[in-house]
């Protein structure tokens, strides 16, 4: 597996925020499959998002590429914390922008411990072949009943690496 590293940001700010752009190649059954790899922290919270190109799906009479994500929320703070909602904001780059707020992920609000994570896959349809998706979620420290919120980095979707 290769590991191309695009670059490393951190961000002064009132909370620590990382972010950890890759690019991994993977291969299987000879053919190469590439996704990318985004990471940030918020208030002790590591949210890390891998995305893949699927290929072209037609709905209806219209192509669409598919792209899956897979989320991996990390606790590496002190509290419990339980995650209540999320809002997505989903651009294609020949259509308009989407926005995508409901309760949990893939219909769970999962409890998360210190050192603990929870992961899960989804998926995003676009009529171009590059796009992006940011949020975040809204969470609870289960401690002191305290809301707040994770931002979800902004992440890349694409059917080929493009580089600026």
């Amino acid at each position: 597996m290769a590991d191309y590293s695009i670059g490393l940001l951190e961000l002064a700010m009132d909370t620590s925020i990382r972010i950890d752009d890759t690019i991994r190649v993977v291969t299987f059954n000879k053919k190469d499959y590439i996704y990318y790899m985004f990471q940030q922290i918020t208030k002790g919270i590591k949210i890390s998002v891998k995305t893949v190109y699927n290929g072209i799906i037609y709905r209806g009479y219209v192509q669409h590429y598919a792209f899956s994500y897979f989320i991996t929320i990390k606790n590496n703070s002190k509290d419990t914390v339980q995650l209540l909602e999320r809002f997505w904001v989903i651009n294609d780059s020949l259509n308009e922008t989407e926005y995508v707020e409901g309760e949990g992920v893939v219909g769970q609000t999962p409890v998360i411990k210190p050192n603990e994570e929870y992961n899960y896959r989804s998926n995003c349809f676009l009529i171009s072949s590059v796009g992006s998706m940011s949020g975040s979620y809204k969470m609870i420290n289960l401690k002191n009943n305290k809301e707040f919120l994770v931002e979800i980095p902004t992440f890349q979707l694409t059917t080929t690496p493009t580089l600026n």
